[in-house]
This record gives structure tokens, C-alpha cells and sequence, in this order.
């Protein structure tokens, strides 16, 4: 599966590049006299996951047709400082000019897949059945491209969107009444195709749930014990998934207390940018440009 660059993120990169480049590259008109050629590294900074190598490749491509760009390892890599992981070819100024809006697309993606490869591991080592799966708390335009890279971590994708499915929270609940209320209500709305989620914050409301129909019970913000409880009272009649207050301290607690799902919201809204950079290893100045 490669990075999607679907007409959605197409538009987000040339917001991008404008954003950049909108006014030219002062710097480059000044320092890069006549048709220069260069060959450049992307390097690894830092130990991290790789992901979003297809969309820098879009992204120096778009500024100028004319550049080559190699990626050397494939997206969901693990690597270590120091580390090739693209070549890039090509003219001068259109290198340097697509320099950062590349790289902050590549960082920021392999921050998400390196911070979710991290969960994930942790929770394979408790050796259950739990899952780490990502949520809607993504940055606004980017969610395609963040939830990319939580499956290039090992992680997996929750609703892409509102209509991918029924998650009846808190404030659904504070407008029909109850929990059976907006259960029915889901219900009645529902195909046959669709799995019913819902929300709860206690034992009581997990019983409710149940005798509703719900088809998977969202534990909200339960502690590890409290979790292992649900899951005893729940006996396998609903599929459960944990949120809320996860971190890389209680994931492993929050597996062995048996759920299946573990949704996890910063593996997007808090993940850091891994440190990547472009240096350029060869130019080719035309002899008579040459000071």
C-alpha cells in the first residue's frame, strides 16, 4: 500500500507549496546562477518508522517536473540515525525550493507511524488479543495521510469519517436520554450492514448497552481495573473497545484487561515530527557560470 495521493491531498500540497513558495525562493534567484544540477540525501536523524516517501516524491515533483527523486527504503521501515532513505536528482533550485514543504509532510508522517509503532509493540508484548487503533482527532485536511501512517506503525484505522459508522457518545446520549433510547434510535436508522457503537462511562450503562443491542461498548476513561470488570460483565456478548487517558505507561495495562480494541487519539494529535533533513551531496556548476 503506498502513500494516497488522491485529489483531496493534491490540493492539500499545492496549499502547501504556496504557502512555501507563493512568492518565489529569494535565497536560490541569489545563490544558484544558471542550470545547476545537484544530488541530495534525505537522512534519518533519528531512529523512527519511515512513512510518507510517495508524497515527498509528489510533492518535488510538482515544483519541478525534472527532478528524480529515489526513495531507498519502503514505507514502515524501521531506521537507525544516519540512515539513506531517499536520492533526489535534479536541478538546483527546484530541489531547494521543495526542500521543506517535502519534508515537513515526510516528518510529520513518520512521526504518527514511528509513535504508533511504539503502542504497538507494547501491546504486542502482552501477547492478547487488543488491537491499537487510531481516532478522528486528526489535523484538519490531513486525515487520509495521518491515518496512512498509523497503518504504516502497525496500528489500525477507526471512522475515516462521520458516515463511516454509528459511534453514539455522551452528547448523543444527553439529547435522546438514555443510552437504550439512542441504542434503539441507531437501530431503527441502521442496515443490517452496520455495527452499532456506543459510548459508556460505567457498569450500569454497559448493562444498558448490552440489553439494547449494541454491538460494540466504547469504554470511556475507565481505569485498567475497572476495565477488567467490564469485560467480566460484558462475557464476550459485545466487542469492547477502551479510550481515553491511554498512554504509553497503561496500554499494556489496558490489554491484559481484555479488550479487543485499544483507540488511542495521540497517536495523531500528539505525535512529534521525527528529524529528517536534505543535504546535498554533488553540484554541477556549468564551467562558464562558474565565479
Amino acid at each position: 500500500m503506498g502513500c494516497p495521493i488522491t485529489p483531496h491531498v493534491e490540493r492539500l500540497v499545492d496549499l502547501a507549496i504556496e504557502e512555501d513558495l507563493g512568492r518565489g525562493d529569494a535565497t536560490a534567484r541569489a545563490e544558484v546562477i544558471g542550470p545547476v544540477t545537484a544530488r541530495a540525501d534525505i537522512l534519518a536523524k533519528e531512529a523512527c518508522v519511515v512513512c510518507g516517501l510517495d508524497l515527498a516524491e509528489y510533492v518535488m515533483t510538482r515544483v519541478d517536473p525534472n527532478i528524480q527523486f529515489d526513495a531507498l527504503v519502503p514505507d514502515g521501515n524501521d531506521v537507525q540515525p544516519g540512515t539513506r532513505i531517499a536520492s533526489v536528482t535534479g536541478p538546483a533550485r527546484g530541489i531547494l525550493a521543495a526542500e521543506r514543504t517535502a519534508l515537513n509532510f515526510l516528518m510529520r508522517l513518520s512521526g504518527i507511524a514511528t509513535l504508533t509503532r511504539r503502542y504497538v509493540r507494547l501491546v504486542a508484548a502482552t501477547d492478547t488479543k487488543a488491537k491499537v487503533v487510531d481516532t478522528r482527532k486528526t489535523t484538519p485536511a490531513w486525515r487520509l495521510l495521518e491515518k496512512y501512517a498509523v497503518a504504516m506503525g502497525g496500528g489500525l484505522n477507526h471512522r475515516m469519517d462521520l458516515a463511516s459508522g454509528v459511534l453514539i457518545k455522551e452528547n448523543h446520549i444527553a439529547i435522546t436520554g438514555s443510552v437504550k433510547q439512542a441504542v434503539t434510535r441507531a437501530r431503527k436508522f441502521a442496515t443490517h450492514t452496520v455495527r452499532i457503537e456506543v459510548e459508556v462511562q460505567s457498569i450500569e450503562e454497559l448493562k444498558e448497552a448490552i440489553e439494547a443491542g449494541a454491538d460494540i461498548v466504547l469504554l470511556d476513561n475507565m481505569t485498567p481495573d475497572q476495565i477488567s470488570h467490564a469485560v467480566a460483565e460484558a462475557a464476550g456478548k459485545v466487542i469492547i473497545e477502551a479510550s481515553g487517558g491511554i498512554d504509553t505507561t497503561t496500554v499494556a495495562k489496558v490489554a491484559i484487561a481484555g479488550v479487543d480494541y485499544i483507540s488511542i487519539g495521540k497517536l495523531t494529535h500528539s505525535a512529534p515530527s521525527v528529524d529528517l533533513s536534505l543535504l546535498i551531496e554533488e553540484a554541477e556548476i556549468p564551467e562558464d557560470m562558474e565565479d
